[in-house]
């Protein structure tokens, strides 16, 4: 990191993500300095800079101290528009867990603010930037199963068991199609490109509920599903794939997740998008049988903050970076698309679109955790 000054860093929001991102932004990724983090829960908070030999730190601390450049953002869906629009206000980057913002006008204003105040504004997942995904996009963009046709996206979980441990994915924002749905999204259109149109169902089961673990203290208390826990929809992107996405918290708990491109030469299979790293397989026309494809990119384990790094490094080269909220905005977009479609009963023709940018070069394998910049060997 030789003449490349470290980005000062802050985590706002101690919960359950938090431990993933504070251990890879410490101890990995070196282009960071992590000042401190901050969490409604002054406790949590201090807990947890112990932990990571940090300091705790109120929001106010965040929003007041001009040498912190970026803020990673790890609250609950429902505030991360006031949190980042704080954050914006007081010139702070801004890289945030999914999603943007629970209403697609909040985050279309989240974007507005950045964009007039010239910050990066990032969102995850940043899964995409994984060994698996980024493989996938490179077996597309090489033309080996032809032109790009259609795709199919699915995940079922048990919601009704994760409330129990995490109560957030009962609340808006928080539904199977926003919650784990924009993982699956976000792989689709970071191989593909934008979604132009969309149209599709979404519905509620059984929203009064009550809770149902025993050794909890809230054992029988009533609660109300304030989401969606089965969406279905489909999409028309505009590079004129046709695809179908089909989400389900109203299942089992043992996760059966789908991702699959279909071209005029072959089928790419994919792994779990919730993950960097997993399976690539290809079966081509005349074969039976799909084959596994070798991996040369890096990141396969879990690598929450990759995005985040990524971004740091955009900051100090002063280019666009890959997580980047024009992307993050047409995938939310996409998925509140499918929301509106159902309520009307008529297509969805999407506002927002992105430019693609290039893949992570390939050979940056874990042990390398962007102690370099990854774009120079773009550029070599």
């Amino acid at each position: 990191m030789k003449n490349i000054r470290k980005v000062n860093v802050a985590v706002v929001g101690c919960g359950m993500i938090s431990d993933i991102y504070l251990e890879n932004i410490t101890r990995k990724f070196s282009i960071f300095n992590v000042v401190g983090c901050c969490a409604k829960s002054k406790k949590s908070a201090e807990i947890k800079a112990i932990k990571y030999n940090i300091k705790a730190l109120t929001f106010e601390d965040v929003l007041s101290d001009k040498s912190i450049e970026m803020v990673i953002n790890l609250t609950p869906p429902e505030a991360h528009y006031d949190v980042i629009k704080q954050l914006l206000y007081a010139n702070k980057n801004v890289y945030s867990e999914k999603i943007l913002a629970v209403k697609y006008e909040e985050a279309e204003d989240l974007v507005r603010i950045a964009n007039e105040r010239n910050l990066y504004l990032g969102v995850s997942p940043d899964t995409f930037l994984g060994s698996s995904i980024q493989t996938a996009r490179q077996v597309v963009d090489s033309g080996m199963i032809g032109e790009i046709t259609s795709c199919f996206a699915a995940v079922n979980r048990d919601y009704g068991m994760f409330v129990e441990h995490v109560p957030f994915v009962s609340k808006p924002g928080g539904g199977v199609g926003f919650d784990v749905g924009i993982y699956y999204m976000t792989a689709l259109v970071s191989i593909l490109g934008a979604v132009k149109e969309v149209s599709g169902f979404l519905k509620t089961n059984r929203k009064i509920r009550k809770h149902y673990f025993v050794r909890n203290d809230n054992f029988d208390d009533p609660y109300e599903i304030e989401c969606e826990n089965v969406m279905v929809g489909s999409l028309l992107f505009e590079n004129g794939v046709l695809g179908n996405v089909h989400f389900n918290s109203e299942n089992i708990m043992n996760e059966r997740p789908h991702v699959v491109i279909y071209g005029t030469e072959g089928i790419i299979y994919m792994s779990d998008p919730n993950t960097f790293g997993g399976e690539v397989s290809v079966v081509r026309k005349g074969h039976e049988e799909p084959f596994v494809i070798q991996q040369n990119f890096g990141f396969a384990e879990n690598c929450r903050g990759l995005g985040a790094a990524e971004m740091a490094w955009a900051m100090r080269r002063d280019r666009k970076h890959r997580a980047n909220k024009e992307m993050a905005l047409n995938a939310l977009e996409a998925l509140h698309g499918i929301a509106i479609s159902s309520e009307t009963k008529s297509n969805y023709i999407l506002k927002s679109t992105f430019e693609k940018l290039p893949q992570l070069p390939q050979g940056y394998l874990d042990t390398t955790y962007f102690n370099s910049d990854p774009e120079a060997a773009l550029e070599k």
